[in-house]
């Protein structure tokens, strides 16, 4: 089964076809289909450099969530300094349709 390494969110993924993600959040509806950036492509045609003109991942927007609620404490003994504050990602669970090397 041809599977690709794909770049988005400053980090790679291996994807195979039908496989669903969470990544950073991606513009778009759910629904809505984009383009991913491959880095390489293998299978039957394998391809990576500059053979990579042509080669394409596309996948669907499945939904928008946000992941778990992460707390971040900060504390300084005998000074009285104390901080909280609490961080929830923003992702987007994609969907791979396709994987082509070459258009």
């Amino acid at each position: 089964m041809p599977y690709a390494i794909v770049k988005t969110g400053g980090k790679q993924y291996r994807v195979e076809e039908g496989q669903t993600l969470l990544v950073e959040r991606l513009p778009g509806d759910a629904g809505s289909t984009l383009d991913l950036e491959p880095l390489l492509v293998a299978g039957d045609d394998a391809a990576f450099g500059d053979a990579l003109e042509g080669a394409s991942v596309q996948a669907e927007v499945v939904e928008h969530v946000r992941g778990p609620k992460i707390r971040i404490f900060k504390y300084k003994p005998k000074r009285g300094y104390r901080r909280r504050a609490g961080h929830r990602q923003e992702l987007t669970r994609i969907r791979v349709t396709k994987i082509a090397a070459k258009a």
